[in-house]
């Protein structure tokens, strides 16, 4: 997609230095989402762009591009960071829209597809660094694609800071140690869980600082689920291994017959992601309209559009909630940047 003039829409999210807005670009209709900041907050906006454009594979979100424009008359700029919008959000909007769980066939799944994602950004010599429910967005179809690359950093990149969300660390992240390929395979396994479960690895620890220490220096690993087949127990195993070096890779965790035995096609495939507000299709599966409101007023179905099960979107810093399906107003603290 390239973006030309375009028209910002709604924010659906918000963090400390940045914003999240459901974008048109005006000549061809197609929605985006835009990444906002002020020019000099936008150092992680930035490096997500470079890493972003660097990449094409069908399980990572695409980056359409970013501007610097003007704030008149205040004189200052802003970064705008162009990106592929999910209609469905993220994957923990997803397990929480199925009552906190998803079935096994759905873990499997998405599972694979996160890997497949994985197993690209590491050969193409880049770890994420934040992997986890809400930073896996979820095409129309159940398609998954890894986003917020905002942590993500080059494989040999000298290390200045620890990235990522504490509760999903790998014990030798949490030491300050190296944060290579093997801690996203940890992050995945805690993402299962997540997915199993509806909550964190360690959801009986509600101190941070009890919680890194215990996944830093304690003998413990998180408990899968009991429900979880011997299939999906073993898959967790060859991930939630202390040692980095005894961890499966993605690529062998692919061969995993937890994953390998899904039925899933290509997400080449399977996404679909909105390509107008003026697609018919896609709005008559994901709205039912009202029998009095026309369908074809195109601004009618952007207000449906961020109306309804609207995703939460949260990125790289504490990312807010502004507004939800019930008018509610929440917040979450998702990450955590500690310089060394």
């Amino acid at each position: 997609m390239r973006i030309g003039r375009w028209s910002r829409g709604p924010v659906i999210g918000r963090g400390s230095s940045a914003a999240v807005s459901i974008a048109t670009d005006i000549a061809s209709g197609d929605v985006f989402a835009v990444k906002s900041a002020e020019l000099s907050r936008s150092a992680s906006l930035q490096r997500e762009q470079r890493i972003l454009s660097s990449l094409d594979s069908p399980y990572v979100v695409s980056c359409f591009g970013s501007e610097v424009i003007s704030d008149s008359p205040s004189g200052g700029c802003s970064y705008n960071l162009f990106l592929e919008y999910a209609v469905r959000g993220s994957l923990a909007d997803d397990v929480a829209k199925h009552g906190g769980r998803l079935d096994e066939a759905a873990i499997r799944s998405e599972t694979g597809d996160i890997l497949r994602g994985l197993a690209y950004l590491h050969s193409s010599g880049v770890v994420h660094c934040d992997v986890k429910g809400r930073n896996v967005l979820v095409g129309s179809d159940g398609t998954a694609k890894l986003a917020d690359l905002g942590c993500a950093r080059r494989i040999g990149e000298e290390r200045c800071e620890t990235r990522g969300t504490p509760m999903f660390m790998a014990p030798e992240v949490a030491r300050g140690e190296e944060q290579g390929p093997p801690a996203d395979m940890w992050a995945l396994g805690c993402t299962v869980i997540e997915m199993a479960t509806g909550r964190g690895p360690w959801p009986d620890v509600s101190d941070l600082a009890a919680a890194l220490h215990r996944i830093a220096f304690s003998p413990e690993v998180p408990e899968p689920p009991s429900w979880l087949s011997r299939e999906g127990k073993d898959f967790l195993s060859k991930c939630l291994v202390r040692d980095p070096r005894k961890r499966w890779t993605a690529e062998q965790l692919l061969e995993h017959e937890f994953v390998s035995s899904s039925p899933k096609s290509s997400a080449e495939q399977r996404w679909e992601s909105p390509k107008s507000v003026l697609d018919q299709t896609l709005w008559e599966s994901l709205l039912e309209t009202d029998e009095c409101q026309s369908p074809d007023d195109p601004s009618m179905r952007m207000e449906q559009l961020i109306g309804v099960g609207i995703p939460r979107w949260r990125w790289d810093d504490d990312w807010v909630t502004i507004r939800s399906n019930n008018g509610a107003v929440a917040a979450q603290s998702n990450s955590l940047k500690n310089s060394h």
